[in-house]
């Protein structure tokens, strides 16, 4: 009698830990799924450290939706292009498997151009305010650059974007590129911190990044360390978190 309660107990237990596992896999594919940033390309507006949700449906879901990206379908279902200005993960179109992170910048039929740093849209030149300076730390050396707010042109049916941008140099080896037309079923992505960013401007690297590869759209930061306490130092991590940054929205 007593072997067999065990047998059931340890049967139900097997069966809550799988469950649970199908729900979080389901969640993860479906609704949300979260990544940390490793990376300083998208300073200010994402830092090293945070950790945000990414809402899987905004753009429908395509096989990189999935764990492991499995080969069962192409192209995507209840697709719907990103706005522009949308921050969006997506595969690396090199493997197909690395995780990036950038600002979606041009859609499809769109003209990208950058002169002397400054970004145009459509033959547009894309206003930019400046904000002073900012100091990039946690990401390298500590440096100082400057700061600006951009506003993007609208999408179709979506109000103008604005984001805050960093540019050490307007002459950086990505601040004068030739005119990239984006092609259908593709879009064109740039890192916020413009001087320190591998994004579709280096064609040999990210180039354009197909649709099917978004993952989705960075929604929330939920948490958020700036690094300055090892694992194992427990009494200093309520210093490292950055308290400001927990629970706000990606813009």
């Amino acid at each position: 009698m007593t072997t067999k309660k065990k047998a059931g107990g340890w049967g139900e237990s097997l069966k809550t830990v799988i469950y649970a596992g199908l729900i979080a896999i389901g969640i993860r594919t479906v609704a949300f799924e979260p990544f940390n940033i490793p990376s300083g390309s998208m300073i200010p507006t994402l830092l090293v450290g945070d950790y945000l949700f990414v809402s899987k449906y905004a753009y429908g879901y395509s096989k990189h939706s999935m764990p492991f990206s499995p080969d069962l379908f192409q192209g995507r279902i209840f697709g719907s292009l990103p706005a522009r200005g949308d921050v969006a993960v997506f595969k690396y179109p090199r493997d197909n498997s690395t995780d990036y992170i950038k600002r979606i910048i041009g859609l499809p039929g769109d003209r990208i151009q950058v002169r002397a740093g400054r970004l145009y849209v459509n033959q547009q030149e894309v206003p930019r305010e400046s904000l002073g300076l900012y100091t990039v730390e946690g990401d390298g050396p500590r440096i100082t650059v400057r700061r600006y707010r951009e506003a993007l042109p609208a999408s179709p049916g979506a109000a103008p974007r604005q984001h805050e941008i960093l540019e050490a140099t307007d002459d950086g080896p990505y601040d004068n590129t030739t005119e990239f037309l984006v092609p259908a079923n593709h879009v064109f992505a740039m890192g916020d911190n413009r001087d320190n960013s591998l994004d579709s401007r280096a064609m040999n690297a990210v180039g354009f990044v197909p649709v099917e590869n978004l993952v989705g759209r960075a929604e929330m930061i939920f948490f958020s360390v700036d690094g300055s306490s090892a694992w194992w130092e427990v009494w200093s991590w309520p210093f490292a978190i950055r308290w400001n940054r927990l629970f706000s929205a990606v813009r």
